[in-house]
Order: structure tokens, then sequence, then C-alpha cells
């Protein structure tokens, strides 16, 4: 969810890749609520971590506590943890809520990051 605002938010602006400490995929509710705000995630995969591990990048951001203290260490010029709850345990309203706390974060820093490039 958090790759799909960005790039929804950030356009052209910068590239967003998403891997997991756990890839297994993409859950159904996901895949549900997103739609309902007009994302399709159906092009989008669940990678690894290791995928992306020798490459540099401007930001890593972590999405909850696991992957904060799970993820090895990426060369970064800003390492940023955001505390969302893994909505995998619970119903779709679960979903809706994290959805919509991760649309709101994602804004404000999609956001914050377009007024340091002008």
């Amino acid at each position: 969810m958090a790759e799909a605002y960005l790039q929804h938010f950030l356009k052209d602006k910068a590239s967003v890749k998403s891997a997991g400490t756990e890839p297994r995929g993409i859950h159904p509710h996901t895949l549900t609520v997103m739609e309902e705000e007009g994302i399709s995630l159906r092009h989008h995969t669940s990678d690894p971590i290791e995928k992306y591990i020798h490459e540099k990048w401007d930001y890593v951001i972590t999405v909850c506590d696991h992957a904060k203290e799970a993820c090895p260490h990426l060369p970064a010029q800003h390492n940023l943890h955001v505390s969302f709850i893994d909505p995998s345990k619970g119903d779709i309203s679960t979903f809706r809520q994290v959805r919509d706390a991760i649309k709101k974060w994602a804004q404000q820093f999609a956001e914050a990051l377009h007024d340091t490039l002008r």
C-alpha cells in the first residue's frame, strides 16, 4: 500500500520500490481496499529485500516494527521508520484503517519531499 500511494503522490518525481523481509504475495484484502481507492495492485509483486540490497537509496522506509527489526541495513541517505499495524491479522475493516493511515502519511511525506525538491 505504501509503495502504491508513494507512486501515486510522487508520480514521476521518484522511483519507488517495495520489498519485504518475508514476502508472501499480496493479501486479497489489500487488493480489494486499494481497488476501492481506484488503485490496482494486480501488477505489483512481493519482492524479497535481497533483490535491492546492493542498490543505493535516498530513502529506505520501513512501515512495520517487524520489518524495522528484521530488515538488513540498506545504504541510504535517510532511514525512516513509520509504524503501521500488520492488517493481516484483522478483517477487511482493519485493512481499510491501515490503508487510510498509510494514505495520509504518504501524502504528507510526498508533499514534504516535493517542498525539498523545489
